[in-house]
């Protein structure tokens, strides 16, 4: 059995130290020693040459990597295990470009495959949460002052801004976070995703006075501060703010435009989710989070879906 308390790039590529190795370790992870075939669980298994196996119902073949994020890959899972150590360890991750000399890829490689890895962040992503709940919105995308005059964009009033993606974030105090990109700031697209990950009994919903969180009184104790009046924490209940997750969405830009500078809007949730797989895993181990993603990675993404 492999030893996979490695606490460094170093001690990574030595614990995975040949292909052979690699294939083998994620054998035991996936499949515990009694392989099963992704087309017919219940079906008789032949091995064959080359790590391959035959399931017998549909006379299909198959490896390991099949229906995973390493599925029809030329790249080495040496070279995937590393980058995935690099995406989940790195403290604000890594671009495409710095990926690539890492691994010894082009950028174009690089690219895809850390969004193969990307889709798999949205593990962490679905928490229902409680207690203490901080719920805010921010806005991704370049500042208009810094636009030629003929690109500036108009903005029309309230929250929503032409030229930013906006998203709703909910976090838990002490505990985990979702957050999602939305079309606007508006009560259609916040309320529905609130009542499905915030629990109703016994949690205290905090905002600001936004309108689009008008109404929520009716499901949760809800309580807001007034940024409109430059109010930051409530002058009688210390604990009403939104500045733990007004935090979070700071490592989040400075994430996005540090490293990665820009991102589309058909991408910006990977990053997102990027984001929060790391900040929901903070208190764990770099090996612990590798091994967790390694075990969803049940997750195929096709280089079409990214570029269409």
């Amino acid at each position: 059995m492999i030893n996979t308390n490695f606490k460094s790039v170093l001690e990574l590529i030595q614990t995975f130290s040949s292909e052979q190795v690699c294939i083998d370790y994620l054998e035991q992870m996936r499949w515990g020693g009694v392989v099963e075939s992704p087309f017919d669980p219940e079906s008789k298994i032949y091995k064959c040459s080359n790590n391959r196996y035959r399931c017998k119902n549909t006379g299909k073949y198959f490896n390991v990597k099949t229906g995973t994020m390493f599925e029809n890959t030329k790249i080495s899972l040496q070279k995937w295990f590393l980058a995935i150590w690099l995406l989940t360890c790195g403290k604000k991750g890594i671009s495409s470009v710095q990926l690539a000399k890492d691994i010894g890829v082009t950028q174009k490689t690089a690219w895809f495959l850390s969004h193969r890895i990307r889709e798999c962040f949205g593990i962490e992503n679905n928490h229902v949460l409680e207690g203490d709940v901080e719920c805010d919105e921010t806005f991704i995308g370049g500042k208009n002052k810094n636009r030629h005059a003929d690109k500036k964009a108009k903005y029309s009033g309230g929250r929503n801004f032409p030229d930013k993606i906006p998203v709703i974030g909910m976090l838990q105090r002490k505990g985990k976070m979702n957050a999602f990109v939305i079309d606007n700031t508006g009560k259609k697209n916040i309320h529905p995703l609130i009542h499905r990950y915030i629990a109703a009994k016994n949690t205290r919903l905090i905002t600001d006075e936004w309108s689009g969180y008008k109404g929520l009184h009716t499901f949760y104790r809800h309580a807001a501060v007034d940024h409109s009046r430059k109010e930051y924490v409530n002058t009688t209940d210390k604990t009403i703010h939104t500045n733990s997750i007004e935090g979070c969405w700071k490592i989040l830009k400075n994430s996005i435009y540090g490293i990665y500078n820009a991102v589309s809007r058909k991408h910006l949730q990977k990053y997102v989710n990027e984001f929060l797989y790391r900040f929901n895993l903070r208190s764990i181990p770099d090996n612990t989070r590798f091994t967790y993603l390694l075990r969803k990675s049940k997750v195929r993404t096709k280089y079409k879906s990214l570029i269409l």
